[in-house]
């Protein structure tokens, strides 16, 4: 490895001279290298995706007990008792804050990604759950609600940041050969925060009426296992090189991350990559609503993507216990349903990441369909649903059987599982799938700031949708389901067995019927900077 020879390097020894001296520094056993990029993995997505799904699940189970401190901190303030719709007002804000939050963390997490660095930014972004967890554990004895409402603002923020750093950290980080199935983890450490915030929210552990401020509090555990492992582990590599330019600390990360000293080719890769991004740039956000050519993409992403969030699927983690107990379901059991509905998320996340490389490889077809099952989920859910009170607005609806409010339960599973393996597990890479290298930075960004927004009105709503609505309350959703589906089959083209050049140009054509109209297309354009 030492005396290789880098033709494109053959003027400049510097590169060699690099390798030949770190080969002699790493001594390390490579069985142990090689499990650096595991670690790495792992302490990425505890304190990122995990995180996420973690506070996104945890505030269903102390919704009652928060509710009472919101009640009990107004009259002791004013002497009178909060109305009982602005005890929603303030509960549902507490929710929806979350999402708010991550919109800003969304657009804060470019800057920080390329002037911290990667690494840097998911270590600096532990900042906003000290402070969170400061708010929550503070905020009883005071009596202070607000300190809850600005906690779970700043926690949103930190989702925000960490949504969008780490899938970039880890898809640096990953060898090109893995670097697909390496990505696709974010969604195992989504899926895992969900099931253990609704885990830990049980009565029997931190879910007792009077440890609220604890359970919110509990999100402290994986920022702190993120501050404990991931300062050991390396920055990215292709940062280091292409935006830093530092080739020494990019060789002796790659040769951590790859648990052998015969990383010549990769580094070779990655100049070469420096090169050619010299004197280039991605576009920017606003650029692509300036670009005919990228008309019907753009309008793709917004429709499908804003379609995903305002489906409702999301809202159901942080309302659930809302739903089931409008359900009918037995106090002390839901819970254990509560708990189902993120046990379901996880299995269906297992079964995407499994069928990831079938699904990316072979494309869409025909795409309707994916919005299909999001329909038929919505449509078991509202013919199952089964109030617990009798009105008179449906009739036809009310069952005497005791056993209804459980087919409720199991209609709300099977609408996750169809929407996991449906609409969500492809819709969240359109971005990947429409837009060329030079345009996919700016639109995930578009993507990530509509998902944000979208899932805040969607949580600031949902519980005045559900009280208005009652057992209709599937009604909008479906609504939404079904413009997804029209929307996927006049918009979007079949992939399914096609390349990306195959997928562009027709595109191309669909954005300009007319050719002698538009410029001649002459490709794709390929960008590799990091720039957003």
């Amino acid at each position: 490895m030492c005396g290789a020879h880098i033709p494109w390097l053959s003027p400049n020894l510097e590169v060699g001279i690099i390798i030949s001296r770190s080969s002699k520094e790493v001594t390390q056993d490579k069985g142990i290298q090689g499990s650096v990029l595991l670690l790495t993995i792992c302490a990425a997505g505890i304190g990122g995706t995990f995180q996420f799904g973690y506070n996104l699940s945890i505030i269903s189970a102390p919704m009652l007990p928060i509710q009472e401190f919101i009640n009990e901190t107004w009259q002791v303030r004013t002497g009178q008792p909060l109305p009982d719709h602005l005890v929603l007002l303030v509960w549902s804000l507490i929710v929806s804050l979350y999402p708010l939050g991550g919109l800003f963390g969304a657009l804060l997490a470019g800057p920080l990604a390329i002037i911290l660095g990667r690494k840097k930014s998911l270590l600096l972004n532990n900042i906003f759950v000290v402070a969170t967890v400061t708010l929550f554990g503070f905020s009883h004895r005071p009596g202070s609600f607000e300190m809850v409402m600005l906690g779970r603002l700043l926690l949103g923020v930190s989702a925000g940041v960490s949504m969008n750093v780490q899938p970039m950290y880890l898809g640096e980080s990953a060898p090109k050969e893995l670097r697909g199935a390496v990505a696709m983890t974010s969604v195992i450490f989504t899926a895992l925060g969900i099931v253990i915030g609704q885990v830990v929210g049980l009565r029997e552990l931190l879910g007792d009426p009077q440890a609220w401020h604890l359970l919110l509090a509990s999100c402290l555990v994986p920022g702190v296992l993120q501050l404990a492992f991931l300062p050991l582990l390396p920055e990215s590599p292709r940062y280091l090189l292409i935006d830093r330019g530092d080739m020494e600390a990019c060789l002796a990360a790659l040769q951590r991350l790859r648990g052998t000293t015969e990383v010549a080719e990769e580094l070779a890769e990655l100049e070469e990559e420096r090169i050619f991004c010299q004197g280039r740039r991605a576009l920017r956000p606003w650029e692509l609503f300036q670009d005919r050519g990228l008309r019907r993409q753009v309008t793709s992403l917004m429709v499908l993507g804003s379609a995903l969030e305002l489906c409702g699927t999301n809202s159901v983690y942080a309302y659930a216990s809302s739903v089931f107990r409008q359900a009918g379901i037995p106090e002390g059991k839901v819970q254990y349903a509560i708990v189902g509905t993120g046990s379901c998320e996880l299995l269906v996340a297992c079964v995407s990441v499994s069928l990831s490389e079938f699904v990316v490889g072979s494309g869409v077809d025909p795409p309707p369909a994916l919005w299909g099952w999001g329909c038929i989920g919505w449509l078991w859910l509202g013919a199952a649903w089964s109030p617990p009170h009798s009105t008179p607005s449906a009739p036809l609806l009310q069952s005497p059987l005791p056993w209804m409010p459980y087919l409720t339960m199991f209609c709300v599973f099977a609408l996750i599982l169809s929407f996991g393996l449906g609409p969500a597990g492809v819709t969240g890479i359109l971005a990947m799938e429409l837009f060329d290298q030079k345009a996919q930075p700016a639109a995930s960004m578009v993507c990530r700031v509509l998902m944000w927004t979208m899932l805040f009105l969607v949580g600031l709503g949902f519980p005045f949708i559900m009280e208005g609505l009652s057992h209709f309350l599937y009604v909008p959703f479906l609504g939404v389901c079904v413009c997804g589906t029209i929307c996927t089959g006049f918009f979007l083209p079949k992939t399914k067995g096609k390349t990306f050049l195959e997928i562009s140009e027709e595109l191309h054509r669909l954005n300009f019927p007319r050719q002698s109209q538009g410029p001649e297309w002459l490709g794709p354009e390929v960008i590799q900077a990091t720039e957003l």
